[in-house]
């Protein structure tokens, strides 16, 4: 895979391989958003280019879910990557400039938790010795690993997680804290992901969390934390546990937000249409480490694309336990 600068180090050109060459003022399907989204965008749009032959152009932008909407909602996009629903204020912005826009769930994501390969003592966690680390309330006073479970020595807790700006950290803020966006201040926060993992496996008392896909990656650097759940069972994050739910609060379904006024663009339809092909679908989407949407939800994504279905299945915020089925509907 080749890449090429765009705008800034965020956003890049993918161009496939080096044979496809492209001409001036070819159609260029324009998206930004997620960190989480942009391996499967990455993905599906090398394959399409090579598909197109030099007939269309993507470009991947990461700006992280907030700064991917501020652009979709100004209408600078034809498809904005989302690890969260778009918020009121988003909704509003869209509203403010005549941006109406299609959600279609784009993969099944699961959240994991990660700690140093060499932790022995916090390998299955519960929610709330998670929500004890990360609450507001924690922000200077829980400092220490013994204070979340008198079990654990006395080491200093160093915690790594995504940027406030991420979709990441929105629904892992709502899922374990109870709240979205809210969680103690004084931790590493980036929108590079590497960042956490570089942090996590170099030191043996860290812990942080990214997407699962970003663990498959670097899975020799670090180790999942299972989620203790309501019956005792610790449950570890994996596509297997994603698919069959029993990994909860902490999958959730990830998105693509399509500006509909862009949509009746050939390039831009073709690009979906490419992207939701369930065989498409199983073969990228699965590559990156997440979970491909089953066959009857890409198929029914597709069509709500094709009736320009607009609107948002959510309030304003993130939701546990959403159905599949509803988000295509």
């Amino acid at each position: 895979m080749k890449f090429n600068v765009f705008v800034g180090a965020a956003a890049l050109a993918l161009t496939g391989t080096t044979s496809v060459a492209y001409a001036q003022n070819v159609p260029t399907v324009l998206i930004d958003g997620s960190s989480t989204v942009f391996p499967i965008s990455e993905a599906v749009a090398e394959e399409f280019q090579k598909e197109q032959k030099g007939k269309t152009r993507v470009t991947v932008g990461v700006s992280g879910t907030g700064g991917g909407f501020k652009k979709f909602c100004r209408g600078e996009l034809d498809i904005t990557g989302a690890s969260r629903p778009i918020k009121k204020e988003e909704m509003e912005l869209c509203a403010q400039n005549n941006v109406e826009y299609i959600e279609m769930p784009i993969a099944i994501d699961a959240l994991a938790t990660i700690i140093n390969p060499d932790n022995k003592f916090a390998e299955c966690l519960s929610v709330d010795e998670l929500k004890t680390m990360w609450a507001p309330e924690a922000q200077g006073k829980i400092t220490n690993w013994n204070q979340i479970n008198p079990k654990f020595p006395d080491a200093p807790l160093v915690l790594f997680g995504a940027g406030t700006d991420s979709g990441t950290y929105d629904y892992y803020t709502f899922a374990i804290v109870g709240k979205e966006h809210s969680s103690r201040g004084d931790f590493t926060a980036t929108e590079d992901d590497n960042v956490t993992v570089q942090g996590v496996s170099r030191d043996k008392n860290a812990l942080g969390f990214l997407g699962l896909a970003y663990f498959d990656h670097n899975k020799d650097k670090i180790k999942r934390v299972a989620i203790r759940q309501a019956d005792g069972s610790c449950v570890l994050p994996s596509v297997e546990t994603a698919v069959d739910g029993t990994y909860q609060p902490l999958t959730r379904p990830i998105f693509y937000y399509v500006d509909k006024s862009k949509a009746d663009q050939k390039h831009v339809a073709d690009y979906i249409h490419f992207a939701f092909n369930p065989k498409n679908q199983q073969a990228l989407v699965s590559e990156v480490g997440y979970v491909a949407l089953p066959e009857n939800i890409a198929v029914a994504a597709t069509k709500k694309f094709d009736n320009r279905t607009t609107g948002t299945h959510f309030g304003g915020g993130s939701k546990v336990g959403v159905k599949m089925d509803d988000l295509v509907k």
